[in-house]
C-alpha cells in the first residue's frame, strides 16, 4: 500500500499528536506560502474548529496560497499538498508502513507490529490482508446471501415507500463483517444489535473530540468510550477462543488464528477489521446508490454490463473482474464523495517538492478532498460522471492516490467487493429514484458520510 494509503486519512490528529510528543523541540519554519499561527500554543486549531473539518480548512487554504501550502498546528510547521503534480514528487511506493492501521492501533494502544520492528510488522500486514482476501473467497456466498435478503425486502416496498440508504446499509454492512469475520455467532440479531451499540460508541470518539481535546475534558464520554472499548475487546476474545476449540478455518479470525500472533494481536487485528470495515463498506455503498439514484442514464448503462457479463446468473468472485463500467461507477463514487478526504505522514528525511524544501519530521498532509475535485485533474470535478475513468489519465490519477490497484489497502478492497455484490444484484432487479427536493449534505470527519440520513424510491425493473 502507499504510504499514505487512503485510510490513513482519518487519523492525521493521532499523527500530529504523536509528533508533538515524539519531536517536541522541532520548530523549523518551512519557508512555504501559507498561515501563520493564529496562536501561540495551538497554531491554527482554532482555524480549523471554525471551519468544521480539517477536509474545508484545507479547502480554504489552498483556495488562498496554492496546491503547497502551510498551517501550523500546536507549534509545528504542517505542508499540506493539494495537486496530484505534487503528490506525485512525494510519495514513496516503496514505503511498507500501513499509515491507516498505525495510526488506529495507536489510538487504540495497540501495537503495529509484532514487538519485533520493521520486519515483524511488514510479516503481520500481510497475515492481515491475507486472511481478508481468504475470507473473501471462502465465503463469497454469504455475501451474496445477506444482499439478495435486503434487496428482497426492497422489492417488497411500495413504489412511493422512502427507503433508507444508510439505516439499511449500515444494518448490511455491520451483518457482513461481523459474519464474515467472528462467524455464526453473529448470525443472531440480537448479538449483532449489541456488537453494533459498542462499535458505534468507539467510532463515533475517533471521528471527534481530538481537535478541540474534548473527549480528554469530559469523563463522562470518556468513560463510555473506554467501556465499549473493553465491552468489545471481551466479545474478540472470547470469540477467538471459541473459534480456536472448534478448530474452523473459514472466517476472518480463523485465518489469524492459523498465523504466530498471540491471542492479544489476533483480538486487536479483529478490532481494526471490524471497526474500519464496516464504516467503510457502508459510507462506499451508501454514496454509490446515492449517485445512482441521480442519474437514469448511469443505471441503465450499469445494467447493461451486468446483463451481458452474467445474464440471469449471481455475480461470481472470478466475474467482478470483468465488471469494467461497476468499478468505473465505484470509482467515481469515491472521488465525488471524497469518500476519505484527508491523508498524512511524517517527512522520514529531508525532501523537496519544486522548490519547496520539506525539513525531516515535518508533518506532511495529503489534501485528497482537494486533489480528488481539482480541476486540473478532472474534467467537471463536481460532476458524477463514471465514464472519465475510461480514461488512462483519470486511472493513473487515482491509482497515485492510492485508491485502486496493487496499493489499495484491504478494507476498501473488501468494500468494493461487497459494493460489487450489491449492485450487481439490485440494479438488475430494480430502478433507484432520488427523492424531490432532498438536499445531501457532507460531513467531513474520518470517512466522508451525509449529515443527515438519506432517503430514495425504488420500482422494479419491467
Amino acid at each position: 500500500m502507499l504510504d499514505f494509503a487512503i485510510f490513513a486519512v482519518t487519523f492525521v490528529i493521532i499523527l500530529v499528536g504523536a509528533v508533538l510528543y515524539l519531536y517536541p523541540s522541532s520548530r523549523r519554519a518551512s519557508g512555504i506560502p501559507g498561515l501563520n499561527p493564529t496562536d501561540e500554543k495551538d497554531g491554527n486549531l482554532q482555524d480549523i474548529v471554525n471551519r468544521g473539518s480539517l477536509h474545508e480548512f484545507l479547502v480554504s487554504l489552498h483556495q488562498e496560497f496554492g496546491s503547497v501550502a502551510s498551517f501550523w498546528f500546536g507549534g509545528r510547521p504542517v505542508v499540506s499538498l493539494g495537486s496530484v503534480h505534487h503528490l506525485r514528487q512525494h510519495i514513496n511506493p516503496n514505503h511498507t508502513t500501513d499509515s491507516f492501521e498505525t495510526m488506529l492501533k495507536s489510538l487504540l494502544s495497540y501495537q503495529s507490529g509484532m514487538g519485533g520492528g520493521a520486519n515483524e510488522t511488514v510479516i503481520r500486514k500481510k497475515v492481515y490482508e491475507s486472511a481478508i482476501n481468504s475470507t473473501l473467497k471462502n465465503n463469497f456466498p454469504l455475501v451474496l446471501k445477506l444482499v439478495e435478503e435486503l434487496v428482497g425486502k426492497w422489492k417488497s416496498f411500495p413504489e412511493t415507500q422512502h427507503t433508507p440508504l444508510c439505516a439499511h446499509l449500515l444494518g448490511l454492512s455491520m451483518k457482513t463483517v461481523t459474519q464474515l469475520a467472528l462467524g455464526e455467532r453473529f448470525k443472531d440479531d440480537a448479538d449483532v444489535i449489541s456488537f453494533r451499540k459498542n462499535h458505534d460508541a468507539i467510532w463515533s470518539e475517533i471521528g471527534k473530540g481530538y481537535l478541540d481535546g474534548s473527549l480528554e475534558k469530559s469523563s463522562s464520554r470518556k468513560g463510555h468510550y473506554e467501556k465499549a472499548l473493553s465491552e468489545m475487546e471481551s466479545v474478540l476474545l472470547s470469540v477467538a477462543k471459541e473459534r480456536k476449540a472448534q478448530r474452523k478455518q473459514t472466517m476472518f479470525v480463523d485465518a489469524l488464528l492459523q498465523s504466530s500472533l498471540t491471542e492479544r494481536q489476533i483480538m486487536e487485528d479483529c478490532m481494526v477489521f471490524t471497526l474500519a470495515g464496516c464504516v467503510i463498506t457502508a459510507n462506499l455503498c451508501i454514496w454509490a446508490l446515492h449517485f445512482l439514484s441521480t442519474s437514469e442514464e448511469v443505471q441503465d448503462k450499469l445494467y447493461k454490463e451486468l446483463e451481458e457479463v452474467l445474464g440471469s446468473d449471481p455475480v461470481t468472485l472470478d466475474k467482478i473482474p470483468q465488471l469494467r463500467y461497476c468499478q468505473q461507477v465505484l470509482n467515481e463514487t469515491v472521488r465525488t464523495a471524497k469518500l476519505t478526504p484527508v491523508a498524512a505522514r511524517l517527512q522520514e528525511v529531508e525532501g523537496k517538492v519544486d522548490q519547496h524544501v520539506i525539513p525531516k519530521e515535518t508533518l506532511v498532509i495529503y489534501a485528497l478532498g482537494v486533489v480528488l475535485q481539482d480541476s486540473d485533474t478532472w474534467i467537471t470535478p463536481y460532476r458524477f460522471d463514471p465514464d472519465r475513468f475510461e480514461e488512462d489519465s483519470a486511472k493513473k490519477s487515482f491509482c497515485l492516490l492510492g485508491f485502486s490497484g496493487n496499493q489499495t489497502c484491504p478494507e476498501l478492497r473488501f468494500a468494493y467487493t461487497v459494493a460489487t455484490v450489491l449492485l450487481s444484484t439490485l440494479v438488475r432487479q430494480l430502478k433507484l429514484h432520488k427523492l424531490k427536493g432532498q438536499v445531501m449534505e457532507v460531513r467531513s470527519e474520518l470517512v466522508s458520510t451525509p449529515k443527515d440520513e438519506t432517503w430514495i424510491t425504488v420500482s422494479r425493473r419491467s
